[in-house]
């Protein structure tokens, strides 16, 4: 059989600049298209994944009492706007081991409830307040202290505790303003909530369904 020398040329020849630039142009399209989607896409989930981020560094601070059979600290530090898990060593200087940064508060807050929102009820307990700290932490050789924050302390026997070790049971909120400083959320469906008992180190999971908070399974 003998081929066509002008078919095996144009073969040769691969994709025309057309073509090629009818690909471009179709890529473009889609990408015009996709981007600001999955930009919102994103934008609506910072707050489930910073509350997510927040209970697995909660549990990882639980379990490091258990296995050092000692008391480590979890802070929400709005100063630094990051989570901290410190090691109060005992009898030596607390030192911090792990900071995680949080969302930029114009994105998500994580200070106060947000207005219209109820609290889970049942349990009905106390929202977290931020206070000036007094405790401190060493990071490295530097000692910190004053900033505004909330602490939970984990000790050994799973419990949670306050600075005066007695247990506390609290909910955080976590939730997109509508405006940069709002205290409306954007969306209530965008707004999330943790709540630690403090005599197991339980923590429960909640999310808003547009008319309240319900716990996730």
């Amino acid at each position: 059989m003998i081929s066509d020398p002008n078919k095996t040329k144009k073969s040769a020849k691969g994709f025309s600049a057309v073509e090629l630039l009818v690909v471009l142009a179709i890529i473009a399209v889609m990408s015009a298209i996709s981007i600001p989607y999955l930009l919102n896409y994103k934008k609506g989930y910072r707050s489930e994944d910073q509350t997510l981020r927040m209970i697995d560094v909660m549990r990882e601070t639980a379990q490091l009492a258990l296995q050092k059979r000692r008391t480590f600290r979890f802070e929400i530090d709005l100063t630094d706007n990051e989570i901290n898990i410190i090691d109060e060593n005992d009898t030596a200087a607390d030192v911090r081991i792990k900071n995680i940064p949080l969302e930029m508060t114009k994105e998500v807050r994580v200070d106060m409830i947000p207005v219209g929102v109820t609290k889970p009820n049942p349990p009905n307990y106390t929202d977290i307040t931020f206070a000036t700290d007094s405790l401190g932490h060493l990071e490295g050789s530097t000692t910190v202290t004053g900033h505004s924050v909330w602490a939970a302390r984990f000790r050994s026997d799973g419990s949670v505790v306050n600075a005066a070790n007695n247990p506390i049971s609290a909910n955080i909120y976590v939730w997109p303003p509508q405006t940069p400083g709002s205290t409306t959320p954007r969306n209530k469906t965008e707004v999330r909530a943790i709540t630690i008992f403090g005599g197991s180190g339980a923590i429960r999971y909640w999310k808003h369904n547009g008319v309240g908070l319900v716990a996730d399974q």
